[in-house]
């Protein structure tokens, strides 16, 4: 249920009733666009939604829709619902093609069941109307025109029409030369047919030369149409022929149109089929305009839309310039809304904006908001806006605006949407506010959802600790004094009355007066709603600041991340190949050792053989060597731009400047000064984490020497890197279950550090802060996996 009478026109669905209407390609899809209503049923709005969505599918993919233009068939068949009654040739074959036309339509919807199985339900049986094409075109060609096979008759008298056709022009045509050359007729004419019969034109001064009946002359009359007498038989037999052709001609469509009486009603079921697509066509169309979506439906009172637009507005600004979005929400727990702000700010708009997307909803059409907005179902939408004075009922525009309130107080519900516009005015405002609250007061005991906009400050106040209500302002400019088009929901809004008279040129005089006559009570909380809407406004434009930043950070973060990642993976493969190098060289020593002992005892050591053992034992020791090296330490010269990392270090970071013997590098956020000789190209291989895993000989010394706890207190972050680097391996080596980083308190910068590149280790379960009586956030806990 709606209410008023004029809820559409009001809300301006009339509108976009119209645009379909002009959408439609024929007087079938028109009539069903006029009979598109208000819904409740949550079961018929979703089928209507759905073959909304997928006719819109159709048109987004650039294909044909099934359907073209075609012509409204009710006379036609109203003509042969009548027994006895027949329809011209012209007509039936346009029956006979509209009905393929539906029938080819039919076959797509059969054969899009997977795709859009909410139009393919609209399907009928395949051969429904295919017997009646048939009967038709059997009969009649496409043009319209009778066949000459659609009877033996038929197809007699025609073959004689043509034979005294052929007949009649030949004579015509002796008597015509015999004219020309007698300079009787006019230059270039020729035998031609006037009223039905076959006549030859002469110059009106001739028109006695030559014996026959004078039939028809020119608009000047310096011609006239002679049909001579040797014609005047032909064409009498002629005659005698189209009257009987005629009368064959109508026992045929007295019969065709007999078996199309007979199957009305398949007929009508096909056209029906046929507006249906066209409405569905014209909703789709309609929907591309608005760029409208399918909400998730809820089967029950909701409304929580995001970047909801007028459709109206929508239409109206497209090309020019940016409609401002409407995100709202109503919940079980607040379901009334009470918006406040200036003139021309938009609370008109918003209202409008609500019941138009959502009667547009309820009416079973997509509507302009984000697909993740939930659209509910009221049975009932009521209404108050405008100018609603009735002169017949002898009411007054306040006394209309009463008479509506008294009809959503009585017939208001849980499942009613009632929307307001400038609530409590039109009267005494000393009154027209105490009215209006007790209306609200009323609305929210009988658990109504709905909106209402507002200057009154008691309303404000009321919204602002009644439950059930929020308040809501529409966001005002106040350095350019120009409304924002936004709704913000929690604060009531100023009307920046002063503001605005202001600028538009009031003198100071009057404003001071208005101030004064005004009171400094209402001033002063004007002016504390117009800085709790000044620094909302702050606040929002730092969020907006700080997530940028966020992002920023979240995308050095990531590629941060991915490089760990490589260069963890990469010092793998370096592990992994210099152990297998290391351990087939040990194998290689082992052996060599055995065999040069064995050697020596079956030579009793002899001089001679122990010289060559020894150069073997040199050989094998120039082999090995290479693996003990110091680091591979930077070639060439340094310059800016090289991507380098502190020898023993994992950090890849960029020469910015060299200077002297020092660099200055760019690790990530931090840049540094590191002293050249300590610094190797990230493509170069730091040969001593090769080292560091080749010396298995002195493992169980390392192990016996490693200590948990690692004093980097007092460091820089490029000497602490590389040190907490050995020590984490070396943990992770031994299998330590617990260490501790004693980096101190200070300013943070190195437990930052630490804790950062603990993040980083995968073999780091957890960390945390160490107990209050042994160090607290000076030293950081870490547990290995």
């Amino acid at each position: 249920m709606t209410f008023p009478a004029d809820f559409e026109q009001r809300l301006g669905f009339d509108q976009i009733r119209d645009r379909m209407l002009g959408y439609c390609l024929g007087q079938l899809g028109r009539k069903k666009v006029s009979e598109i209503r208000f819904l409740t049923s949550a079961e018929a709005i979703n089928t209507l939604m759905a073959l909304n969505h997928e006719a819109r599918g159709i048109l987004d993919k650039g294909e044909d829709f099934p359907i073209r233009s075609y012509e409204d068939p009710t006379p036609w068949l109203e003509t042969a619902a009548v027994a006895g009654s027949y329809l011209e040739a012209e007509s039936l074959a346009a029956v006979a093609s509209t009905l393929q036309m539906i029938r080819t339509a039919n076959a797509f919807l059969s054969n899009e069941a997977e795709a859009k199985p909410a139009l393919a339900k609209l399907a009928l049986p395949p051969l429904l109307g295919k017997s009646i094409i048939d009967n038709i075109r059997t009969r009649i060609d496409e043009e319209g025109k009778v066949k000459d096979n659609a009877s033996a008759e038929l197809s007699r008298i025609r073959k004689r029409l043509r034979e005294e056709e052929l007949k009649a022009r030949n004579v015509a045509n002796q008597i015509m030369r015999l004219a020309q050359e007698k300079g009787w007729c006019p230059e270039g004419a020729n035998p031609t047919i006037r009223d039905g019969r076959l006549v030859i034109p002469l110059i009106a001064e001739h028109k006695r030369k030559i014996k026959g009946y004078l039939v028809d002359q020119s608009a000047t009359g310096q011609t006239v149409f002679l049909e001579p007498a040797d014609v005047m038989e032909a064409n009498n037999d002629l005659r005698d022929l189209v009257l009987d052709e005629r009368k064959e001609i109508v026992r045929i469509l007295l019969e065709v149109t007999g078996f199309v009486h007979q199957r009305l009603d398949e007929i009508w079921e096909l056209y029906e089929l046929l507006g249906t697509l066209d409405l569905h066509r014209s909703k789709a169309r309609l929907s591309a305009d608005l760029k409208a979506e399918l909400p998730d439906l809820v089967a029950a009172p909701a409304l929580q839309w995001t970047n909801a637009r007028h459709p109206l507005l929508f239409l109206a600004l497209r090309n020019k310039r940016p409609l401002i979005p409407l995100t709202i929400s109503l919940t079980d727990k607040d379901r009334f809304l009470l918006v406040s702000g200036p003139n021309a700010g938009g609370k008109s708009v918003c209202l409008k904006t609500v019941g138009l997307i959502q009667y547009m909803a309820q009416c079973g059409m997509l509507v302009p908001v984000q697909p993740d907005s939930r659209v509910g179902i009221f049975q009932s939408i009521f209404l108050d806006i405008g100018d609603q004075q009735s002169i017949e009922s002898d009411l007054s525009t306040y006394s209309s605006h009463l008479k509506n309130m008294a009809h959503f107080i009585i017939n208001g519900n849980s499942e009613s949407l009632i929307l307001m516009d400038e609530l409590g005015s039109g009267t005494d405002p000393n009154f027209g506010g105490g009215i209006a609250q007790a209306i609200l007061e009323q609305l929210l005991r009988r658990r109504t959802w709905g909106l209402a906009t507002t200057h009154f400050y008691n309303l404000k106040v009321f919204a602002s600790h009644f439950p059930g209500i929020r308040n809501a302002s529409m966001q005002f400019d106040t350095e350019k004094l120009a409304p924002l088009f936004q709704l913000e929901i929690g604060q009531p809004g100023s009307s920046f009355a002063l503001e605005i008279a202001k600028n538009i040129g009031m003198p100071d005089a009057a404003l001071k007066e208005a101030v004064r006559i005004i009171g400094s009570d209402l001033i002063g909380l004007e002016t504390l709603m117009k800085q709790v809407a000044e620094e909302k406004l702050r606040i929002d434009e730092r969020e907006k600041s700080v997530t940028l930043r966020e992002m920023e950070v979240l995308k050095v973060q990531q590629a941060y991340e991915a490089l760990h990642g490589k260069l963890e993976s990469q010092k793998k493969d370096i592990l992994n190949s210099a152990k297998a190098e290391a351990s087939t060289l040990l194998q290689e020593t082992n052996r060599e050792i055995e065999k040069t002992i064995r050697h020596i005892r079956e030579n009793k050591a002899e001089k001679q053989e122990t010289r060559k053992v020894r150069q073997g034992l040199r050989d094998m020791e120039k082999k090995v060597k290479p693996l003990h090296a110091k680091p591979v330490l930077l070639t060439g010269h340094l310059k800016e731009g090289d991507k380098v990392r502190i020898i023993g270090g994992e950090v890849t970071g960029t020469v910015i400047s060299v200077k002297g013997s020092g660099a200055t590098v760019q690790f990530g956020d931090l840049r540094s000064t590191v002293k050249i000789d300590r610094l190797t190209r990230s493509d170069e291989l730091d040969v001593r984490l090769v080292e560091k895993n080749l010396s298995g000989v002195n493992y169980s010394g390392r192990q016996a020497a490693f200590s948990p706890m690692l004093d980097v207190r007092g460091m820089r972050v490029e000497e602490l890197i590389p040190l907490l680097t050995r020590f984490m391996d070396d943990a992770i080596q031994f299998g330590v279950h617990e260490v501790r980083i004693l980096h101190g308190k200070g300013e943070g910068v190195l437990r930052k550090v630490v804790r950062e590149y603990l993040k980083g280790l995968k073999q780091v379960g957890s960390f945390r802060d160490e107990h209050a009586d042994r160090g607290g956030d000076g030293i950081t806990l870490a547990d290995m996996k």
